[in-house]
């Protein structure tokens, strides 16, 4: 059985997709672009400011399941280009306390409305 995750506080979906889908005591965020739901506008600044703004979008994803970043197991970050990776791997670290999740990064030919990143993710209650 799977149940839908949806918080106001991110931005919504912009396709035939659910923020999160919980499943089997894990829950699957799908793909968070730098966008303030605030605004409906991408975060200002560079590839570090994107970053932070993905990662608010699943605390507050995550927080709707009774989550926190530690629940994360792995996470996938697409970047636009690999010379972005430093810089975003800065403010990555900064969301986990010590115990990381395993992580992919690649760079895409490009993002939906040319964000710099875009990060998906699996927790675990």
């Amino acid at each position: 059985m799977k149940k839908v995750i949806s918080s106001e506080k991110a931005p919504g979906a912009i396709g035939p997709y659910s923020q999160a889908i919980e499943a089997g005591g894990m829950v699957f965020v799908s793909g968070q672009l730098p966008v303030d739901a605030a605004t409906g506008e991408f975060a200002p600044g560079g590839v570090a400011e994107q970053t932070k703004q993905s990662f608010e979008n699943i605390k507050h994803i995550l927080a709707e399941a009774g989550l926190t970043t530690a629940n994360i197991v792995k996470t996938t970050v697409f970047l636009a280009d690999m010379s972005l990776f430093a810089d975003m791997n800065a403010v990555y670290a900064t969301y986990f306390d010590g115990a990381f999740p395993a992580r992919s990064a690649v760079a895409v030919k490009a993002l939906p409305k040319n964000a710099l990143v875009e990060i998906e993710c699996i927790a675990v209650k």
